[in-house]
């Protein structure tokens, strides 16, 4: 795979980020709007307008590719771009996070 710029698709939203993170295994719509609020502990709830626009714009972007349908529910799954993508992101969270637990350290050890 060539060099991927990023920029083209990140930062992802936190809803787009849940439905890529559900993906490790084929999911169909439904399934995954369960999934998100399970994995996000209740803080991220996609309804159906939410998840489809995503579906639209990862299909679009080649992070995600509709695998099959069974009945009437597709089936997605996540493409070698889409774990590229989900791995930056998680990369960059935890550099987020690495500097806003030592800010608030420092916060707090002025406060004392």
């Amino acid at each position: 795979m060539d060099a991927i710029n990023f920029s083209h698709y990140l930062p992802l939203s936190e809803a787009t980020f849940y439905v890529l993170a559900c993906l490790h295994e084929p999911l169909h719509g439904y399934a995954i709007m369960q999934k998100v609020d399970i994995l996000s502990e209740g803080s991220v709830s996609i309804g159906p307008g939410t998840l489809y626009g995503a579906f639209a714009t990862l299909e679009k972007q080649g992070l995600i590719v509709k695998l099959r349908e069974e009945e009437r529910r597709k089936i997605y799954g996540m493409t070698e771009l889409g774990r590229a993508v989900l791995s930056e992101q998680v990369r960059r969270l935890d550099i987020m996070a690495a500097t806003g637990k030592r800010t608030l350290s420092l916060l707090q050890g002025n406060a004392a």
